[in-house]
């Protein structure tokens, strides 16, 4: 009998015999040509969406709250050297860096913030790029992205390739560099040392940078036979080493003072007779007179290399001018007369074992002029890419090591998937921009090489790897490799981002079972924006009904009020919301990868909670999360956002470069994306954010233009322009907006009730002049933890307000004394003047969550009502509570709005019957209740 073959297997077969791709443009082998590649402007809209978006070049940002923000963020991208961004993908390839410098942290090359990340970064700038250049047109974008485009392409090109000496003014003549994270080093032949019992090893180098145990040369065979020179020993300075039985019994020599960096150094070594001398710029530095090893000690070593260590030592990073090899120690004098002239013209002359001027200029061998003939080789200390598509920012070696690894250690792998991400759905979005065939032709071979990869991989092996916290991570790889398929038609594609489920997780949220306790929420979140990607293009339902499913598990269970989720970057236990709250909660990227699966949801089922859900991260959290300060060099956004009292926020994450920076940056240029959206067949257009803004609907051949200073204004106005056109006009109707949500058509009332949590339906043949006017008022109100009520936030419309005051400890409010008829909390707080959404109550100022400052701010408070106080007036009872935390006060004002007050005194009659008859509260403190709630006066 033949066994059953793995479903993964059987999938991968039918796609690759029968795929049905998105568009009829099939890429012609798998690494064709850029000419051939098609360049559509727009990415194709799946045929299961019922929605239709529109490019953010539709829909123009008018003034207002969003158009600032966007501005300092265009700004940067504007302003920063992209060079930085691409040193280390041209580093990694051996090219010229032009002098730039890294941008460090997360982009860092080895030893700094561990760098295993680097690429990352400018993916995310590309996708800012190219949404920047969309939303404004600005060329100064554009040019940018093909600065970046032209980069990469020649960094895959070299890659393909062996390694090419890169030639610098040396200290006599040519040098070769060697560009720090290019992972290249120069091998000699094995018989370099002929087994000379005397020798002295002669170099001139210039470091670039100051890493520990960088090897000028390492001779041997593993860590327990070498002999090596490291420009700098833990101490910072030069030492020499031989030994035959590993670190613990190395003779050395050791010198006294740091190499200068980025300035030419001398250093010599001599070993004769037991005796080894170490000098720097001519002058005797150290001396052993008890070495018992010599050179010969080693035999033949295997590996002779300069530039590179025998240990996990970063390779060298600066140049080498003239490297010589001599069987005998040479004198002091000798050691003299190399400092001022080439070795040939020196009273020690060439290197009778080995001499190499480096004075190449191309290619990737080093000529002996020793008369020996022993050709040196520049080579990779990886090898090269297994695939000519690779595209990477470092070795492949993590990619490789992630396919063993059993247990994550991010200091060796770390998310080399989410890496490859992030430079995926950059070039995506670059192509998008801008057409350039180039961005096409790279994401399509980056997508080749994970292919030939993954697809030799068996299941168990991938389901091992995705679910690895930390270096399994993958990011929306899922997503972006649908979006190419829809470009490119490949069955390989299409098979490629199936090979990234996680069954575990997929069946688990596909069976709405919650098990996202203790997993790590930016890993997880992005996952189901591919599998919604992936119903697109499979039609799969287990795929969409899982992303909707873990949709609801986060919202609103592990939400916080603005938005995001998260603690310490994990999810905690469902409906725990105050037990989260640190001073690492909310990471960033959280509620941004929430906000892309919130609309792709909507954009197949038409649930408002969706774009309620939207508007509260993108107004609160997503808006907030970016300072309010111009910064060319920095984006200025925070990582996590700290809810503990007196939180300040820190838009210069520490190690810089994070991921939240990255999506931060992109966020803060597509702030326009989902303010409309059409129905498939055009006969609808769903006004989902009510922000200044201009859509050009090409089909329909009209404007709507939205004028509005919301949130500060409670409302906006809606012109209609161009020719004419019928379709029905729908205005969500906020799930906070309970009363007073009304539509005018040039100036008449629409007929209709609006409900709360809809959209609010207006049908008509529209015409170049029509004015609709949408009053949504505002009114405050709380927002309590579930795990603890009396802990809350406070929201005016869709804006967190949050306290500004610098205690490190709860602040405690009431809000219910002068609560109005409508339930509106907003009278018993003073407005601060010429300060839209700011209030005080009890001398603290309350300021929306938006206002990217630096003020100390306190996002939940305690609730604390210690006597019943009524339309102003204290009856002088304490405030009783039930068991579950509610206090009378609460019922009282649970049942707002009210018609007017004597449907208040009432209900507090009959509220206060209920209390006193469950021993809650004594009757004649009721009848205080009651008399004081006849007597006040009330704002309606």
């Amino acid at each position: 009998m033949t066994p059953a073959l793995p479903r993964r297997t059987l999938l991968q077969a039918t796609l690759l015999a029968a795929a049905t791709p998105a568009l009829p443009h099939p890429v012609g082998g798998a690494h064709a040509a850029a000419a051939t590649l098609p360049a559509p402007a727009e990415l194709p809209a799946p045929a299961a969406w019922t929605l239709r978006p529109f490019e953010l070049k539709d829909v123009k940002l008018g003034e207002g709250l969003f158009a600032t923000k966007r501005r300092l963020m265009l700004d940067h991208g504007r302003g920063y050297d992209v060079n930085r961004l691409l040193q280390v993908f041209r580093a990694n390839a051996g090219l010229s860096t032009g002098g730039a410098v890294a941008p460090g942290g997360w982009e860092g090359l080895d030893g700094e913030a561990n760098g295993n990340l680097r690429g990352h970064y400018t993916g995310h700038f590309l996708s800012m790029l190219s949404q920047a250049y969309a939303s404004t047109g600005e060329q100064a974008y554009a040019d940018r992205i093909r600065t970046m485009l032209g980069a990469l392409t020649d960094v895959r090109a070299a890659l393909r390739k062996d390694p090419a000496v890169l030639s610098a003014a040396g200290r006599f003549g040519t040098a070769a560099e060697n560009v720090r994270g290019s992972y290249q080093y120069v091998s000699l032949p094995a018989t370099v040392l002929n087994g000379s019992a005397a020798i002295t090893l002669s170099a001139w180098v210039r470091p670039t940078h100051s890493a520990d145990w960088t090897r000028v040369f390492d001779f041997g065979d593993n860590t327990t036979r070498y002999m090596y020179l490291a420009t700098r020993n833990a101490a910072g300075v030069p030492r020499f080493a031989l030994t035959t039985a590993g670190p613990g019994a190395e003779q050395g020599l050791d010198g006294t003072a740091a190499l200068p960096i980025g300035r030419w150094s001398h250093l010599a070594v001599t070993l004769s007779g037991g005796t080894g001398t170490l000098y720097v710029n001519g002058a005797q530095v150290a001396r052993n007179t008890s070495m018992t090893l010599d050179p010969s000690s080693l035999g033949t070593p295997t590996n002779n290399w300069l530039g590179r260590s025998n240990f996990d030592d970063p390779v060298f990073a600066g140049a080498f001018d003239e490297f010589n090899v001599w069987s005998r120690a040479l004198t002091a004098a000798e050691i003299t007369s190399l400092q001022s002239s080439r070795a040939a013209a020196s009273a020690a002359g060439r290197g009778t074992l080995a001499s190499y001027a480096f004075d190449e200029t191309d290619g990737g061998t080093f000529t002996d002029a020793s008369g020996r003939g022993l050709t040196a080789t520049l080579r990779r200390t990886w090898g090269g890419p297994s695939h000519p598509g690779f595209l990477a920012a470092y070795p492949e070696t993590q990619f490789i090591d992630l396919e063993t690894r059993t247990t994550s250690d991010y200091t060796k792998v770390w998310a080399p998937y989410y890496t490859a991400h992030k430079i995926l759905r950059g070039l995506l979005d670059a192509h998008l921009a801008t057409d350039d065939a180039r961005a096409l032709d790279l994401a399509a071979g980056m997508c080749d090489w994970m292919y030939s990869r993954l697809s030799k991989l068996p299941d168990a092996t991938l389901q091992r790897m995705w679910a690895l916290f930390s270096s399994g991570e993958f990011g929306g790889i899922v997503e972006a490799v649908v979006d190419l398929y829809a470009f490119t038609g490949k069955a390989e594609h299409l098979a490629l981002a199936r090979l990234f489920d996680l069954d575990k997780l997929i069946d688990a949220c596909a069976a709405n079972t919650d098990t996202l306790d203790g997993l790590h929420a930016n890993q997880h979140i992005p996952i189901f924006t591919g599998l919604v990607r992936l119903y697109d293009a499979t039609g799969e339902t287990r795929y969409l009904t899982a992303a909707k499913n873990f949709w609801g598990m986060v919202v609103p269970h592990r939400m916080f009020g603005i938005g995001g989720t998260s603690s310490a970057e994990f999810f905690r236990a469902r409906g725990i919301v105050a037990g989260t709250i640190s001073e690492t909660s909310a990471e960033t990227c959280c509620a941004h990868n929430l906000l892309k699966l919130s609309r792709l949801l909507f954009l197949h089922e038409q649930d408002p909670k969706y774009m309620d859900y939207y508007e509260r991260a993108l107004y609160n959290q997503v808006l907030g999360s970016k300072q309010d300060t111009a910064d060319a060099e920095k984006p200025l956004v925070t990582y996590f956002v700290g809810l503990t009292p007196g939180h300040v926020r820190d838009y210069t994450p520490k190690q810089g470069t994070t991921c939240c920076e990255g999506t931060g940056m992109e966020s803060a240029t597509k702030y326009q994306d989902s303010v409309y959206f059409r129905k498939a067949d055009g006969s609808a257009l769903y006004v989902n954010l009510y922000s200044p803004t201009t859509l050009t609907w090409a089909e329909k051949g009209v404007t709507v233009t939205q004028r509005t200073d919301y949130p500060r204004e409670q409302g906006s106005t809606l012109t209609v322009g161009g020719g004419s056109a019928a379709f029905e006009l729908r205005l969500r109707v906020p799930s906070w907006a309970t009363s007073g949500f009304k539509v005018t058509v040039n100036g008449a009332a629409v007929s209709g009730t609006p409900v709360t949590g809809t959209y609010f339906a207006v049908s008509r043949t529209w015409r170049s002049g029509d004015v609709v006017r949408v009053a949504i008022p505002f009114r405050a109100r709380v927002e309590k933890t579930p795990d603890d009520p009396g802990l809350q936030a406070l929201f005016y419309g869709p804006v967190n307000l949050v306290a500004r005051n610098s205690a490190t400890s709860q602040l405690r409010f009431g809000l219910h004394r002068n609560a109005a008829l409508s339930g509106d909390l907003l009278p018993s707080f003073t407005p601060v003047s010429g300060k839209p959404l700011h209030h005080t109550l009890d001398g603290t100022e309350f300021a929306p969550f938006f206002e990217g400052t630096e003020d100390p701010t306190h996002a939940y408070f305690r609730r604390y009502e210690p006597k019943v106080v009524l339309g102003a007036t204290d009856s002088g009872v304490t405030n009783p509570a039930r068991s579950d935390g509610t206090t009378l006060l609460d019922e009282i004002w649970s049942a707002a709005p009210f018609t007017g007050k004597a449907a208040l005194v009432a209900h507090v009659q009959n509220t206060v019957t209920s209390w006193v008859a469950a021993g809650l509260l004594s009757r004649p403190d009721g009848e205080k209740v009651v008399t004081t709630a006849q007597n006040a006066s009330y704002v309606s």
